[in-house]
């Protein structure tokens, strides 16, 4: 890191924030695959787009298929993976967008490590708590059924763990209420941030 040294420039995050006419921030999706992570983010992103803001949602599939495409599934490449994600949703909270991240995160000191490399004042962490069992009848991309039948290794919730955030920002307990309702909860949350 010797060679390397952090260039300046004329126009930075407060730039932009004055600009776009409001805040940047990270809104990290967290929880189970087909808790609802993705369905919650896109139903916020078209509400806070009809509101001019400006956002850009960072999906764990679609960054597997570019970005991350040459990660696996161990633990060490998941890490890897949410690293790179947190580098990149940092770069767009620098750009001055609201970002939406939707990924199965499943480690407390990962979230940590994102929280850290975007900085507490842009993160916002969102646990959508929905239990196993209904992920598991939701099932939405089959990937409960081939974890069982042991065609995934290190599926989350299966064979590696989840470990349900200690202090989220907030709490959506999909049994209790539905996106729309969780939506509007989110929303109310980013009027004091952005």
């Amino acid at each position: 890191m010797k060679n390397n040294v952090k260039q300046d420039y004329a126009i930075g995050q407060s730039d932009r924030e004055a600009l776009n006419k409001h805040k940047p921030c990270l809104v990290w999706f967290t929880g189970l695959s087909g808790s609802g992570k993705s369905t919650i983010a896109n139903l916020l992103e078209k509400e806070l787009y009809k509101q001019g803001i400006h956002t850009y949602t960072l999906d764990g599939d679609n960054l597997r298929r570019g970005l991350n495409k040459d990660l696996k599934f161990t633990k060490e490449d998941r890490v890897e993976n949410l690293r790179r994600t947190a580098e990149v949703g940092k770069l767009f909270v620098d750009a001055g967008f609201v970002v939406l991240a939707a990924f199965i995160t499943p480690y407390n000191e990962v979230r940590k490590s994102i929280r850290t490399i975007v900085g507490s004042e842009n993160y916002i962490e969102v646990f959508v708590n929905t239990p196993l069992e209904v992920c598991e009848q939701r099932d939405v991309k089959g990937l409960y059924k081939r974890a069982r039948a042991g065609e995934i290794k290190n599926f989350t919730g299966i064979s590696s763990p989840f470990e349900a955030p200690l202090k989220p920002t907030i709490e959506i307990q999909t049994l209790k209420e539905n996106p729309e309702e969780a939506v509007k909860r989110i929303l109310k949350l980013l009027d004091s941030k952005i």
